[in-house]
């Protein structure tokens, strides 16, 4: 459809959206995409429209007013807010954009891990994948395709992934580097697991304060680096009850325990249960 918005050129068309029952339950979605061409003086406010946006600058600028925050957006930017939350943007210059409103049952949790990269404007250093995905969101409705709606949810999850991967977020919070240090902890957690790591020691490998570095793992994971080691052992004893006959000792020492009776005890804390019975219980039901 052609938009009739004031201060948006009659080149603009946008294309609304209504999901399937099961599409809603099961996929990302889009409510509403468009490619826009604004003119000076545009302005839009919301109190809340259900949905998430995505927006790429392709060239002017704006200025975005969003959780109690004001930034300016140039060409070459993405733009990710919360539409349920109060938000509005406004130009004196103009710009195009393509854009695209969505939801579904994992939206709110990408958008939180992809804002918490990148923040709610940002550049990417290699920005092709994501807008192509985007492009492809448009471009679908646009050509009057048939809407596949799993196909369709792979596309904005290629889009919001590629935020999670490649953000290098100029205008946004700085967290991308640390988010990095905390994926370069986990994979050496993942591989010395069984060997004795102190915070000091995994701080160091992630290049930060051992404060900062606490602080930033837990940001990250959701767990201390204490933490996450504890469940990385246990994760790893769980599949050797499982899967192997190795006594509860043996399996005690190769997951990084100091002694028999700790291992018990934080195994019975983690899943209610001791070593031995977790080992002889049958699968679950179903």
């Amino acid at each position: 459809m052609k938009s009739c918005e004031p201060f948006v050129s009659p080149d603009s068309e946008y294309f609304l959206y209504s999901p399937s029952v099961s599409g809603k339950n099961m996929f990302f979605y889009p409510v509403c995409t468009g490619r826009f061409f604004y003119q000076a003086g545009y302005r839009l406010e919301r109190s809340s429209y259900d949905s998430f946006l995505v927006m790429y600058v392709q060239r002017g600028s704006l200025t975005l007013e969003f959780d109690h925050k004001k930034t300016d957006v140039s060409a070459g930017n993405f733009v990710l807010i919360d539409c349920y939350r109060p938000h509005a943007y406004w130009s004196e210059t103009g710009w195009d954009s393509v854009w695209c409103h969505f939801d579904g049952p994992t939206a709110r949790a990408f958008y939180q891990a992809a804002v918490a990269h990148a923040g709610n404007v940002f550049s990417l250093s290699n920005p092709l994948p994501a807008v192509s995905s985007l492009n492809a969101v448009y471009e679908r409705f646009r050509s009057k395709q048939p809407v596949k709606e799993a196909l369709v949810s792979k596309q904005l999850n290629d889009l919001l992934t590629s935020f999670l991967l490649h953000s290098s977020c100029p205008e946004g919070n700085g967290h991308a580097g640390e988010s990095s240090a905390a994926e370069a902890v986990t994979a050496y957690i993942s591989e010395h697991f069984a060997q004795d790591l102190s915070v000091e020691r995994l701080a160091k490998i992630a290049g930060l304060s051992q404060y900062h570095f606490i602080r930033v793992f837990k940001r990250e994971t959701g767990f201390t680096p204490h933490e996450y080691l504890v469940r990385t052992r246990l994760n790893t004893a769980r599949y050797l009850l499982k899967n192997t006959r190795l006594p509860v000792k043996d399996i005690c020492y190769r997951t990084g325990f100091s002694s028999e009776s700790v291992f018990c005890s934080a195994f019975r804390k983690h899943t209610g249960i001791p070593p031995e019975k977790y080992r002889n219980q049958g699968p679950p039901p179903g």
